[in-house]
């Protein structure tokens, strides 16, 4: 089994960071006592501008019901656009596609995106239709995971993965925690697609997926996630994050590599969430990874901001369309979030 391919969607609507603290600005107003608390939150993110899915002139929205609804209709545009690039890179027809995986936790629906989309794009009707809520940044490394054990079952048939992240509908005027200023200068907006052949499918390209591993971290609901109220999302957001991956990451990455014969120096390239900076750092010391090994993730915050599960599939789409590592060189691919929890695939491209 294999990724096919990868493909990103981004809104029309870019704004520099400096454009966006002026807005916040605006936004909160007299409420927010000291405003260069926000200045330094959001230039510690280090991300140089980000992409929503509305104007900046159409924020703040009236209601959370506004907000899913404009969640529904960007995802439904963003979603069509990284289905059809990921669909042409992979040179796959609907009727190759077994299963649908759609991961998102910045709105909601029923029917599900992922049912809206066979109706509008006229995808195949017998599509087995997974959609996946509340696994956040995780969700991305999930989905290709999930998408893995599925063609692993069903060789003749790929798997398609598409995740929807709206951060910009999220953002809740009367919270100023901490938590809140930072997210409102980390996260943005975007989509990705992914595609995963099955062993037995012609013309499959790409990194091979040799294994997965889920770990999972007893009583670290904290960490991450969402508080859910009349007024939507209200994010949580622990100074613990850094800790949590220092802690844990290092020991999982080299026990499941021990799994398969390896070790972390027979890993060439790393996929990795693009979190945030101190994240970032937490990652690099927790696998001791050499400079530069992860320039990708830094170069995709910088460009886009955190994308919460679409993130990791930002840093997949980049290195295959521009660095992808020499054949048969060992790969691994790992994002973390809500629960708290990670994922693991190790690649062999």
């Amino acid at each position: 089994m294999r990724i096919s391919s990868a493909a990103s969607a981004l809104p029309r609507n870019y704004y520099p960071q400096a454009v966006l603290v002026e807005a916040f600005r605006k936004y909160w107003g007299l409420k927010l006592d000291r405003f260069g608390v926000l200045e330094r939150l959001h230039s510690a993110t280090q991300v140089d501008g980000r992409y929503l899915a509305l104007p900046l002139e159409a924020y703040p929205l009236s209601s959370w019901g506004e907000a899913n609804n404009a969640w529904i209709e960007a995802s439904m545009d963003l979603g069509q656009k990284a289905i059809c690039r990921a669909m042409q890179q992979a040179g796959i027809s609907a009727g190759d596609i077994g299963a649908f995986f759609f991961v998102s936790v910045t709105g909601i629906s029923s029917p599900s995106i992922d049912a809206r989309l066979i109706n509008k794009m006229g995808l195949n009707r017998n599509m087995k239709r997974i959609p996946i809520f509340g696994l956040g940044c995780v969700a991305g490394a999930a989905g290709i995971a999930r998408a893995a054990d599925y063609v692993r079952a069903f060789p003749r048939e790929a798997a398609l993965l598409l995740s929807v992240e709206l951060c910009s509908l999220t953002i809740q005027q009367d919270d100023l925690s901490v938590a809140n200023l930072i997210s409102s200068g980390l996260f943005a907006d975007g989509a990705a697609a992914v595609v995963v052949a099955g062993d037995e499918l012609e013309g499959a390209d790409g990194p091979q997926i040799v294994a997965t591993k889920s770990v999972f971290y007893p009583d670290t609901e904290y960490v991450m996630g969402w508080d859910i109220s009349e007024k939507g999302f209200r994010i949580v957001l622990s100074r613990d994050v850094p800790d949590v991956v220092l802690r844990n990451l290092g020991r999982d990455v080299d026990g499941f590599l021990a799994e398969h014969g390896l070790n972390r120096s027979d890993i060439e390239s790393w996929v990795l969430h693009t979190g945030g900076p101190k994240v970032l750092e937490a990652t690099e010391a927790a696998l001791e990874l050499p400079r530069g090994a992860l320039d990708i993730s830094w170069e995709c915050l910088r460009r886009t901001g955190n994308l919460s599960s679409a993130s990791v599939l930002f840093v997949l789409e980049k290195v295959m369309d521009t660095r992808r590592p020499a054949k048969d060189t060992w790969g691994m691919l790992a994002a973390m979030g809500p629960g708290f929890c990670s994922e693991l695939v190790l690649l062999r491209w």
